[in-house]
C-alpha cells in the first residue's frame, strides 16, 4: 500500500501535499538541521547515470528529481581500484540537499548502470528507527579541525551497483555510518529514459572503466 501511494505521489507535480496532514516534521517539531543530504555513489569503474531520485517524506510530501545526474565513482588507472563489495565507510557521494522536507519515508531511484548497460529502479523504505537515528545528536571528535562537536547523521547515502543492487547508509560528517538496508532493484523493461531514447544510454563507460570490465568482468556476487 505505501509503495503504491509513493508511485501515485511521485507521478504528479514537483511537490505534492496530501490534504489532512497538519504536522510539519517528525514528532511535530522542527528538524535539528536546515536540511538533509541525499547522495549516490557506485563501486569503482561501475559508472552510473541517475535518471531521477524522488523522495517522499513522513508528511507524504513528494519531491521529484531531488537528485539526478552522475553518481560518484572512482576509476583509477592501471586497474588499481577494486569494485568488489561495499566500503566500510562510504563517502557522501554525489548529491544535493533536500530542502523543505521532513525526514524521509521512501526513496525512489531510477538509474542507468552504464557498465552493463541496463536500466533499473528501486523503492527504498526508510524505517522509523533510521529516522530516529537521524534526529539523535551525538558528541563526536572531528579529526579535520580537532574539535569535539554535537553531530547528526543528516547524510543519506545510497550505493548503486550492477545487477540493480542498492545499499543505503545514514552518516554524519564526524560520525560512523549506520547501514539502513540492502534493496534489490528491478529492471525497467522500457529501457533508458522510459523508452524515449531508442535504447540509447547516457554514454558508454569511460576508457578506464571499460578496460577494467573487459579484463576482469563485473563482480555481481560481491554486492
Amino acid at each position: 500500500m505505501a509503495i503504491n501511494k509513493l508511485k501515485v505521489l511521485l507521478g504528479g507535480a514537483l511537490v505534492v501535499v496530501l490534504g489532512g496532514c497538519s504536522h510539519v516534521n517528525y514528532y511535530g517539531g522542527k528538524l535539528p538541521y536546515d536540511s538533509w543530504r541525499l547522495g549516490f555513489f557506485a563501486p569503482n569503474y561501475m559508472e552510473v547515470w541517475i535518471e531521477t531520485a524522488d523522495v517522499m517524506d513522513i508528511n507524504d510530501k513528494a519531491f521529484k528529481r531531488a537528485m539526478s545526474g552522475v553518481a560518484a565513482v572512482q576509476t583509477p588507472p592501471n586497474f588499481r581500484g577494486d569494485p568488489a563489495g561495499w566500503p566500510k565507510r562510504p563517502g557522501g557521494g554525489a548529491g544535493k540537499q533536500v530542502s523543505g522536507a521532513s525526514l524521509p519515508r521512501f526513496i525512489y531511484v531510477r538509474w542507468q548502470s552504464l557498465a552493463e548497460p541496463q536500466t533499473y529502479q528501486a523503492y527504498i523504505e526508510i524505517p522509523q528507527r533510521t529516522r530516529e537515528a537521524m534526529l539523535k545528536g551525538e558528541h563526536a571528535y572531528c579529526k579535520a579541525d580537532e574539535k569535539w562537536i554535537v553531530d547528526f547523521r543528516d547524510f543519506l547515502t545510497i550505493g548503486l551497483a550492477p545487477g540493480g543492487v542498492t545499499k543505503t547508509w545514514i552518516q554524519g560528517g564526524c560520525l560512523e555510518p549506520i547501514e539502513v538496508s540492502r534493496v534489490q532493484g528491478q529492471i525497467v523493461k522500457k529501457g533508458p529514459y522510459g523508452g524515449l531514447s531508442d535504447g540509447h544510454y547516457y554514454r558508454p563507460p569511460n576508457q578506464e572503466s571499460q578496460a577494467y570490465i573487459d579484463k576482469f568482468g563485473i563482480p555481481y556476487d560481491s554486492w
